[in-house]
């Protein structure tokens, strides 16, 4: 394996009930690259998304994560994988920075006060940390799902609807965080935005071929 990360997809396929969602899929993204996926409400977007985190089996097929030459599946690549998605659930009754902290703590991460507050920073809540999040807007809660995902520096960020409901200025904090991650990882999105599929590399349009 030459390239230094790749994802790939082998055959892989779904269905819900008898109703297949997808099928044979199979593609190759590396280094440097966006795969967005795309689709109907209900054609398969965030199940496909979520089996290439792992946290759905696909009925057919394999996915295989790569980095440095060494090959994992999904449920072995969570050290390696950043996941924001609607569902993330967070603490209402803790702090952002608190709820960071947690979720350092079950990653096994040791980052200082001052690492919370950058990445804070980066997502546009600088000043907010101490603030429980009951007192967020949806908005911020979405932000600080990507504060979160980012704690390990993870070469492989996944976002499924990776804007909702975020203002403009949140929509902007998105696209500059994947502008800075594509450069040296990849990242997958699942979306059914048109104003999203354009930073895509490699699009899979549901019940077509990947491009």
């Amino acid at each position: 394996m030459n390239a230094r990360l790749a994802l790939e997809l082998q055959h892989i396929g779904c269905a819900y009930g008898a109703r297949p969602l997808f099928r044979d899929l199979s593609l190759r993204v590396t280094a440097g690259q966006v795969l967005v996926i795309t689709g109907a409400n209900g054609s398969g977007k965030s199940t496909l998304i979520r089996v290439l985190c792992g946290l759905q089996r696909p009925q057919h097929g394999e996915v295989r994560w790569w980095r440095d030459g060494v090959m994992r599946a999904p449920a072995a690549a969570n050290a390696w994988i950043g996941w924001v998605a609607p569902d993330v659930q967070l603490y209402r009754e803790l702090t952002a920075r608190e709820n960071l902290q947690f979720f350092a703590r079950v990653r096994g991460i040791s980052r200082h006060a001052g690492g919370f507050d950058a990445l804070l920073d980066d997502v546009g809540l600088g000043g907010r940390g101490d603030d429980r999040l009951a007192a967020y807007s949806s908005g911020m809660q979405q932000r600080l799902r990507y504060a979160c995902a980012l704690l390990h520096d993870p070469p492989f960020l996944l976002l499924d609807e990776p804007t909702v409901t975020l203002d403009a200025r949140g929509v902007d904090v998105v696209a500059r965080l994947i502008a800075a991650r594509r450069r040296h990882g990849i990242i997958v999105i699942a979306t059914n935005d048109p104003r999203e599929e354009q930073v895509a590399d490699v699009i899979i349009r549901l019940g077509q071929a990947a491009h």
